[in-house]
């Protein structure tokens, strides 16, 4: 049987490729859909925000609540008006972020003992505590009533307390959590940064993965996967065994969910050598549902079913990479339609499965698993082999994105063509230097640098996302934490003194665009325009947001590692 389906739509035939696994979403979810449809309809597109209606929770039954909804007053082309939609959005629903309550962190203190010993300038100590206490404003906890009704939200009942990133993002998010940790154990707060990680475990015991966010409507798809690094991370400042135990059987199944089925893909080299590596595709082909109203305006330019199903495959995936959106999944860089996530085998994600492959390594040689740690180590270095050969640019000294195409059905495997790998400029071109495989090589450090320092990447204020000014947010001109850390760590952590120097030089530009903006505005951001000192970032789908979890924690970070001296200027050049 073939693996192709046909699909008659308005007398056009189309061949559908998609064959997917498609996870079904809950029926609260659906009808919440149809409420974000209404909306649109009834307020306008003016400031209209359509994760706000599937962020929303019942006040009765669904049956009874879906009844009512019918019953609504509409205009000939089906709308409802504002002044009735509100009447029953008043009367059967609650209000988004309801269903999170403000939790007291357990282990905050105003100053931890020791808080940032490196820090010497007083303004500076001054403001990282104004950061640190911004924990307080972040955590919240699951209320009573998502426990005892779960049907009612799209919230997730987690045990344990989370730390929000902010602004419209009122739950809790897999890849945030890594920086947020990453700050939460420089404010000492280790017992508020495991809660994180037991959530996220908890995640991988129902649906076999961490969601994208602690959402009904997130079940259909990850994130890039980081809860081994936080594992580490948490582990190495606390020495905590038990949290290795607890955690190792879901990262071990977390490692199966990215290395199996529709994530995994098979390339073969130059030499004929076989490697496998792994991509982005989510397990949904509809419009995303926090965002349906805007992915079904962008697939109405496209003229039959097929096209639309496969372009919701993609918007789902770019979403899945954290990376929504970027001309680095685009055929044609002002075109979202253009999207092709799943097309391309990331340099980023393989690097995040590599570190992995290395921690669970570590993990199991600190409980005694040797049997474990000797088949991660295996993996670990058949994949650097394998990023080598597939990603490894040596004239550009950068690791590229690699582009599917040339598929042999006879090898079940891509045939590798240097054409295909993507010679455009983007941060996550440098992120395997976060890797200590990568970062404990000289030569590669110094390659890897040198190209760094050619990209037209570091700008006055920060590490840029890429060359292309597309008017997507995860492009030029925005920088985000996450990218300046990584490679500054990477940079950090190797021998070479030219690469700390380098890495100091950005992490004290990122600090200083955070204060300015900070003392500008009164809150850290979600992004920053790293052309210009002192101002946030823009572009996207939505409204810039505050707040800011993993810029809160990237910041407090780079203080720890590098402090502050008295006599270095803390204003914008």
């Amino acid at each position: 049987m073939s693996n192709y389906s046909v699909i008659v739509f308005n007398s056009v035939q189309c061949i559908s490729t998609d064959t997917g696994r498609v996870v079904p979403t809950t029926s609260l979810v659906s009808f919440l859909e149809t409420v974000q449809e209404t909306a649109l309809h009834a307020y306008g597109h003016k400031g209209f925000d359509p994760k706000l209606y599937v962020d929303l929770s019942l006040k009765q039954n669904l049956s009874t609540t879906i009844e009512a909804f019918e019953k609504l007053p509409r205009t000939e082309n089906g709308s409802v008006s504002d002044h009735d939609l509100n009447g029953f959005m008043e009367k059967y629903l609650n209000g988004a972020g309801e269903d999170l309550v403000y939790a007291e962190p357990v282990d905050f203190v105003a100053e931890p003992e020791g808080f940032l010993p490196k820090v010497k300038n007083p303004k500076v100590r001054a403001w990282a505590l104004e950061v640190h206490s911004l924990w307080k404003n972040l955590s919240r906890k699951v209320s009573g009533r998502v426990r005892e009704s779960p049907d009612f939200h799209t919230l997730l009942p987690l045990k344990y307390p989370v730390m929000i990133p902010g602004s419209r993002f009122r739950e809790v998010y897999y890849w945030d959590s890594y920086w947020v940790i990453r700050g939460l154990l420089t404010s000492e707060m280790y017992e508020t940064a495991k809660g994180i990680v037991y959530n996220l475990l908890s995640l991988i015991d129902e649906f076999g993965y961490v969601l994208n966010g602690a959402r009904a409507y997130y079940t259909n798809r990850s994130q890039p996967p980081l809860l081994s690094s936080m594992v580490l991370d948490i582990y190495n400042r606390t020495g905590d065994k038990d949290l290795i135990e607890k955690s190792l059987p879901a990262l071990l199944k977390e490692h199966e969910f990215w290395n199996s089925g529709v994530h995994k893909v098979i390339v073969q080299d130059a030499e004929g050598s076989r490697h496998t590596l792994n991509r982005y595709y989510a397990l949904w082909n509809k419009p995303r549902l926090e965002s349906s109203t805007i992915d079904r305006e962008i697939a109405s330019k496209l003229s039959n079913t097929c096209e639309k199903t496969k372009l919701y495959r993609e918007l789902a995936s770019a979403a899945e990479s954290g990376w929504d959106f970027s001309t680095r999944w685009m055929r044609d860089g002002s075109d979202l339609t253009s999207l092709a996530t799943t097309s391309i085998i990331p340099v980023d994600l393989n690097a995040f499965i590599l570190k992995m492959e290395l921690d669970i390594t570590s993990l199991a040689h600190v409980i005694g698993d040797n049997k474990i740690a000797a088949r991660f180590k295996e993996a670990s270095e058949a994949r650097k082999k394998a990023m080598n050969s597939i990603f490894w640019n040596v004239e550009m000294g950068q690791w590229l994105d690699y582009w599917l195409s040339n598929f042999d059905a006879s090898k079940d495997a891509y045939t590798w063509n240097a054409s295909s790998q993507n010679q455009k400029l983007f941060a996550s071109n440098f992120v395997p230097l976060w890797i200590q495989l990568f970062n404990s090589d000289d030569e590669v450090v110094d390659e890897v640098l040198r190209s760094l320092q050619n990209s037209g990447l570091l700008c006055p204020a920060g590490i840029a996302t890429s060359l292309t000014n597309s008017g997507q947010q995860w492009d030029f001109p925005n920088g985000w934490a996450p990218l300046q850390h990584m490679i500054v760590e990477g940079l950090v952590r190797s021998r070479s003194e030219q690469a700390r120097s380098t890495a100091k030089d950005i992490a004290v530009k990122w600090i200083r665009t955070n204060y300015v903006a900070y003392k500008n505005t009164g809150n850290m951001h979600e992004k920053y325009d790293v052309e210009k000192c002192g101002d946030f970032g823009g572009g996207g789908e939505y409204v810039p947001q505050t707040g800011f979890g993993w810029s809160n924690g990237v910041v407090l970070a780079f203080l720890e590692e590098f402090g502050w001296p008295q006599d270095l200027k803390l204003d914008c050049p």
